[in-house]
């Protein structure tokens, strides 16, 4: 890395990360927002009868599937539009995608800022509106782990890791409404932080894409330099199955009518604070992948194993901790003990900071470059219509099996059981490359 070309490229990092983590995974703080939107009143003329009073506000079934089916749609318009953004990102670059970004951000916070309980069905426009802003964001953010060489991976969980602990801003914006802060004062911050969206992407980004690897010629911002062909892999983006699993626990929680409000409250608060880990968490997983692959190198070069076979071998023990990690987040919610649900929490953050980072990785090293936009918009829209099963999963909860989620937790459970078969592939398709080793050289 060119010396003087550094603090152009630390300040560029810098600000993603802090662009990730304030903006882009908001989302999955649905949670803690739901709360403030129940304290607001919204939708709740669907209660029969209605609730009068706040403690009674996490009663209302019909309320609470009209949160959820929003939380679906934009769950489903998150995974679903990333092969269209994905596509625009590629063909017209950097700066276009993120003033799209920003437009779409921008209208969603001023649409929330501006509802009431009257209007309250704008919801539907603004949260998918909110969502489509802040996956470009992340996918325009990730080609920075290209400006760093060998830590290229491990910088790209650190932005996934970020992109999951955004999630604790409704967190923030809930406990600010407690404190007197109107909802529509947080919103109205967040819609003016649009000028620092714009200042970054012509200052701190490229107008092409920052290709990999580096050129020593290479300079950005305010100089358009060096222009390079699309590189879909410096998306390095995972699928999101586990956002129903999120979603299903978020309304566990919802559905447990015996406690106060003050009691959901509680673990919502706790739900929200864990999330915010989750940028600890996710670079563990690609400094692992890093370390295994120069590993791998030496050990497997001597044998004439190639550096693609080498890289994708690192990936096994990846996606074999991955899946343990879910195993043990599907098997902690399976239990109907409220206490252990902390331990739900911080499961279900790490297993998701190690999914984000080593499905990233993995799709980045598995494809060729040039296929991988269309492998990687293929995924997402597949991961869109399983999400569209949160709705109904969370009805047939509330209704026939009468807020007992066993049935669908066992299920999400064997589910959970059949991801252990990807690392065991994956796996044999590496022996079989070391068995010979001169066709992949």
């Amino acid at each position: 890395m060119v010396g003087q070309a550094l603090p152009l490229h630390v300040a560029t990092l810098l600000t993603g990360l802090l662009e990730c983590l304030g903006f882009a995974g908001v989302l999955f703080g649905w949670t803690s927002l739901v709360f403030v939107f129940k304290t607001e009143h919204y939708f709740e003329e669907l209660c029969e009868p209605p609730s009068g009073t706040l403690g009674n506000t996490t009663d209302c079934k019909a309320q609470d599937e009209r949160f959820s089916l929003i939380f679906t749609l934009a769950s489903f318009m998150n995974n679903f539009m990333t092969f269209p953004t994905g596509y625009i990102f590629d063909r017209f670059k950097t700066t276009v995608a993120r003033l799209l970004a920003i437009f779409f951000y921008t209208s969603a916070t001023l649409t929330i800022a501006f509802t009431s309980t009257d209007s309250a069905v704008l919801l539907f426009l603004a949260m998918p509106m909110l969502t489509v802003g802040g996956i470009l964001f992340l996918i325009t953010n990730l080609q920075i782990g290209n400006l760093f060489g060998k830590h290229r991976s491990t910088i790209i969980t650190l932005y996934n890791g970020a992109f999951d602990s955004s999630s604790a801003v409704f967190l923030i914006i809930k406990l600010l409404h407690e404190q007197g802060i109107s909802l529509r004062a947080s919103f109205i911050f967040l819609s003016v932080c649009s000028i620092w969206h714009v200042g970054r992407t012509f200052l701190l980004m490229p107008w092409g894409h920052i290709p990999y690897p580096l050129p020593p010629n290479y300079s950005y911002g305010l100089h358009p330099g060096f222009s390079s062909q699309s590189l879909a892999c410096v998306l390095g983006m995972a699928p999101q199955q586990r956002k129903r699993r999120t979603e299903q626990e978020n309304k566990e929680l919802q559905s447990k009518e015996f406690l106060s409000s003050k009691d959901v409250s509680t673990y919502t608060n706790a739900f929200a604070i864990t999330q915010f880990f989750g940028v600890l968490c996710a670079p563990w997983n690609g400094l692992l992948m890093d370390r295994l692959k120069q590993k791998y190198q030496r050990d497997m070069r001597k044998t004439g194993f190639s550096d693609a076979s080498v890289a994708l071998f690192s990936a096994v023990p990846s996606l074999a901790l991955t899946s343990l990690l879910c195993l043990g987040f599907a098997l902690c919610a399976s239990v109907p003990f409220l206490p252990l649900q902390y331990v739900t929490f911080v499961l279900q953050v790490i297993s998701r900071s190690f999914l984000y980072g080593g499905n990233a990785a993995f799709l980045t090293i598995a494809f060729p470059s040039e296929h991988f936009g269309k492998l990687f918009g293929l995924v997402m829209a597949l991961s869109a219509v399983v999400s569209l099963l949160q709705f109904p999963l969370f009805t047939l909860i509330k209704g026939p099996l009468q807020n007992d989620p066993f049935y669908v937790n066992m299920a999400l459970l064997l589910v959970t059981l059949l991801t252990f078969v990807h690392p065991f592939l994956v796996y044999r398709e590496c022996r079989a490359r070391r068995e010979a080793p001169c066709a992949t050289a």
